[in-house]
Parts: C-alpha cells; sequence; structure tokens
C-alpha cells in the first residue's frame, strides 16, 4: 500500500487537537472516479463505487484484498448503511435509490417523483426515524460517462425525503442548483447539503421539523476550494467536507476550522472501523484511510 504523510491544516484553535494517524494509507487506486464508502462492521469491510466504470468494489479490512462486489451496478454513486446494517444506494444509471437486502436481493426505494423519473440520485442517508433523504443533481443524465445522457422529466435538481411507513416521495428542498452531499446534525435538528455548482460552492443548513419539513437554508459555509461534494459529521458535532484539496472541517457555528489535506480531488468520507475512529476517503481515482484521534457516530 502506498502511503501520505498526514498534514492537518490548523485554522482555529478548537482544531488544534485533532490529528491521528502520521501516514495516509492508500488502500486502492486504479479507479475512474470513486465515490460512496460505505464502512460494514459485522463484516469488517468498505463498499465504494467506482462510477464510470460502473462497478461496486469491496476492501477486506482483515485481508486487504479488493475485489468486485457488483459489475455492472447501474452507475453507482452514493451509498449509507441503515440500521439494520443493509446498502442503501443511489444509482445514477438506473435513476434510483435501491437497498440490497440480506439475502442479496435488491428492494426499489424510490424511482419517481409523481410519475417522473428522477434525473439521477447523488448522495443518501437515513434518519432515525427510517426515512430516506437523498439528493438528485444531473450529473447522471448530463452524458455517458456516469450514467446515460437523457434530458431530465423532473426539470430540475431537487432534495428529497422517501416516508418509512409507506414510502411515498416528497420534495424537501427545491431551490438548489446541484444538490451534492447531506448529513444531518447528531440530534438531526439540522440537515446540511451541498450545492456544488454555486459560485462558490457552499453547504446550506436546513432546520428539520415534523414529519421532516425544512426550513430556513443559510449558507453555512462556502468553499475556497472547488465544489463540495460529500459531508460527514462526526462524534463532536463538527462537520466535515469533501473539496478539491481534501477535507474541511467546520465546528457548528460554521467556522472552518481546519483541513486535512489529500494529493488527489475529493469526493466522500465516512467513518469506520471497529471503534469507529477510522476515516474512509473516496478521492479521484483512489481510496484512502487513516486511523483518527476522535471517532464517527453511531448512526
Amino acid at each position: 500500500m502506498d502511503k501520505v504523510k498526514a498534514e492537518f491544516v490548523v485554522l482555529d484553535d478548537r482544531f488544534a487537537g485533532v490529528n491521528g494517524d502520521e501516514w495516509i494509507q492508500r488502500l486502492h487506486t486504479g479507479c475512474r472516479w470513486t465515490e460512496g464508502p460505505a464502512y460494514f462492521p459485522a463484516g469488517r469491510y468498505l463498499v465504494f463505487s467506482d462510477i464510470p466504470n460502473d462497478r461496486l468494489l469491496r476492501w477486506d479490512e482483515l485481508t486487504g484484498v479488493v475485489g468486485v462486489m457488483k459489475e455492472p451496478a447501474g452507475f453507482h454513486n452514493g451509498h449509507t448503511v441503515d440500521r439494520r446494517g443493509r446498502l442503501v444506494s443511489c444509482e445514477q444509471g438506473n435513476r434510483r435509490v435501491t437497498r440490497t437486502e440480506h439475502d442479496g436481493s435488491t428492494t426499489v426505494l424510490a424511482d419517481t417523483y409523481r410519475g417522473k423519473r428522477f434525473n439521477s440520485p447523488n448522495d443518501v442517508v437515513e434518519s432515525s426515524d427510517g426515512a430516506i433523504w437523498f439528493t438528485d443533481p444531473s450529473y447522471g443524465i448530463d452524458s455517458d460517462y456516469e450514467g446515460h445522457q437523457a434530458e431530465s422529466e423532473i426539470g430540475a435538481c431537487h432534495v428529497y425525503r422517501a416516508d418509512p411507513a409507506d414510502g411515498s416521495v416528497t420534495i424537501v428542498a427545491d431551490d438548489f442548483s446541484r444538490p451534492n452531499g447531506l448529513a444531518f446534525s447528531l440530534d438531526e435538528s439540522l440537515l446540511y447539503i451541498a450545492d456544488t455548482r454555486q459560485d462558490p460552492s457552499h453547504i446550506r443548513v436546513f432546520r428539520v421539523g415534523d414529519g421532516g419539513a425544512l426550513s430556513g437554508g443559510e449558507v453555512f459555509a462556502s468553499s475556497d476550494s472547488g465544489g463540495f461534494d460529500g459531508l460527514r459529521v462526526d462524534a463532536a458535532g463538527r462537520l466535515w467536507a469533501a473539496a478539491h484539496d481534501g477535507l474541511h472541517c467546520f465546528a457548528p457555528d460554521g467556522t472552518r476550522i481546519g483541513k486535512l489535506a489529500l494529493p488527489e480531488v475529493c469526493s466522500n468520507l465516512t467513518f469506520g472501523g471497529p471503534r469507529r475512529n477510522d476515516l474512509f476517503i473516496t478521492a479521484s481515482s483512489s481510496v484512502y484511510t487513516l486511523r483518527m484521534n476522535f471517532s464517527g457516530p453511531r448512526f
């Protein structure tokens, strides 16, 4: 495995104690564009997408082996592991959100809104009530590179929520250019959503009300290094965002307090390992990891 010197950039005193391994390990490379890291603690493995190659890959923590888990894969992008240990996936090519059951079968959670197909679901999270929240930009239909070129049936790029009781899908945010990564605060009172195509790219924050209604939507933070992509909140409530120069870390008040520099453009991140203090990062052609002195939340 290749390794890169870990460079923690302190921008605020609140980041001064944040660190981890001296070296960032490169677990795999040779992909076209990696995305959607999701860690399964029961099996101790990581799955991730290689979108343009239309395959889902799996890294085994105990052996270090990377193999193909699914090919073709519907041009998978973002993933999450639900509270029953099942993989929930955004399929850009198939323009839907699916769940892989424990027996390997596939359940379609959402594929249309009012009879119209989604553009290309991008990233997904589950709230504690079992609702599935996902973003739907147009990257998978813009060309044949990471999906199938097509016209948008909905005509815009929205953020959606699939109800856990009846599966009904509602628009929760409709004023985005290209909604991308999303993450809840620890108490789920707030939802952070990245808008990649704004100038500058920024993250907005919404208050979460009854039944999943969102309010607010103020700009939480803006990027000084390319478009924001995947988002994660750690166990201390800090927000981590993938950007072109690495991962940016924000305090709950929106202050950028630090960065973790990476040698490739970052797309997404997740926490894993037995104590959830292993940080996994998808970046351009590679997947990286390092052990941190903090952890991700259990959910």
